[in-house]
């Protein structure tokens, strides 16, 4: 089961995990775990909100908890 809409939103910008990784300053394994549905720490929820141009008060609509 996913908790999030990483992966839909990510493709959405035509925006590579390799892309998306770098921007956030996180790894692309890092990216890819958190798209499979694995749990990740506020910090790096934070970091992907502001690389994909979202508020942080947004969280909701990129992750599910």
């Amino acid at each position: 089961m996913r908790k999030n809409a990483l992966r839909e939103i990510r493709e959405s910008f035509l925006m590579s995990k390799a892309e998306l990784a770098r921007k956030a300053g996180v790894s692309p394994i890092t990216i890819d775990r958190i798209e499979k549905g694995m749990d990740c720490r506020m910090e790096t929820k934070r970091k992907i909100l502001l690389a994909l141009g979202y508020k942080l008060s947004e969280k909701g609509k990129v992750f599910i908890n």
